[in-house]
């Protein structure tokens, strides 16, 4: 799957919270490609990070391209219960 026709779009790539997203991103492909992650795990997967991403984008349309502390805070602690789960799925023993 293309990570970049995604809603990576949403988010500046120089940004801190575009560099986690595509990190983001790019563990999950990590997970496909090695087969640590099977279709429901990353379907669900996506569709978080699909979520924090739309979220991201329309906090930045409210705020004229940027997004306020608490908004980079909220995204931050998402990304992290993302990552945990991007983790948590990748090492489960349940393989694709």
């Amino acid at each position: 799957q293309d990570k970049h026709n995604s809603a990576v779009q949403n988010t500046n790539p120089r940004s801190e919270v575009g560099k986690r997203e595509e990190n983001q991103q790019d563990r999950i492909a990590q997970g496909i490609k090695s087969g640590q992650l099977t279709a429901g795990e990353t379907a669900h997967l996506e569709k978080n990070q699909a979520r924090i991403n739309h979220e991201v984008g329309n906090d930045r349309a409210a705020n004229g391209g940027k997004l306020t502390t608490q908004e980079k805070q909220q995204v931050n602690q998402q990304q992290n219960r993302q990552s945990r789960q991007i983790y948590r799925d990748k090492h489960n023993g349940r393989h694709q």
